[in-house]
């Protein structure tokens, strides 16, 4: 079963990567561009498991490891 967490920078934290991905998309002429968030996303391949129980997992590492919870948000996307 294919899995997907998504880390993102909690609204309000301060992203000077994102800032350095628009000022050089702004300077290599695309336009249109208001701001950028840089983040994460983890491709996981899980073994045996059942969705609930997948997500479940997922949820446990994203709190533990993947994302820093006090300035990130995750989410956690199951597949089939």
């Amino acid at each position: 079963m294919k899995a997907r967490v998504v880390v993102t920078l909690k609204s309000g934290i301060l992203d000077p990567q994102g800032k350095a991905i628009e000022g050089a998309l702004k300077s290599l002429g695309v336009n249109g561009i208001a701001s950028v968030r840089q983040g994460k996303v983890f491709d996981i391949e899980i073994e045996g498991a059942d969705r609930a129980a997948a997500a479940a997992a997922l949820k446990s590492a994203a709190e533990k490891l993947l994302a820093n919870t006090v300035i990130e948000n995750y989410r956690v996307e199951v597949g089939e």
